[in-house]
């Protein structure tokens, strides 16, 4: 979709969505990629499977090809987080990784819709992991 194309990529809170609504305020082309490339797939083959899992969170690979193969914009950001990243990294022009400290995400993870991706109704597994993980790589 660019001339250019970057990838903003991070753990679960670190403001990946916040980024790219700040992006196409300021008139950026944007894709919310866990919103509009993501379905449940095996990372390496890309086969939908019947569950929901981290591990199974994954981008059309062949829709991510296509959009940054098209030049209409001169710059394009596709913000979110993805298991197959591997498939199509090489893509981009660049790679911005976010990270956020222990404080901030215990906040995000708290005030996280429950029906979103580690919010309090639908994650308190995937809660702990986050946090567990997050500590682990301070």
């Amino acid at each position: 979709m660019g001339k250019k194309n970057y990838l903003i990529e991070g753990v679960s809170c670190t403001g990946k969505t916040s980024v790219c609504n700040e992006l196409q305020k300021r008139g950026y082309h944007s894709i919310h990629g866990d919103r509009e490339l993501a379905y449940q797939g095996d990372p390496e083959t890309g086969k939908r499977t019947g569950t929901a899992s981290h591990e199974n969170h994954i981008w059309d690979v062949e829709k991510v090809k296509s959009l940054v193969a098209n030049q209409d914009h001169e710059v394009t950001f596709f913000c979110g987080g993805s298991r197959n990243y591997s498939k199509f990294i090489h893509l981009f022009d660049g790679v911005f990784v976010l990270e956020v400290d222990s404080a901030t995400l215990k906040r995000r993870l708290d005030d996280r819709p429950q029906d979103e991706f580690g919010g309090k109704k639908k994650g308190a597994g995937i809660r702990f992991t986050i946090a567990s993980n997050e500590r682990r790589y301070s």
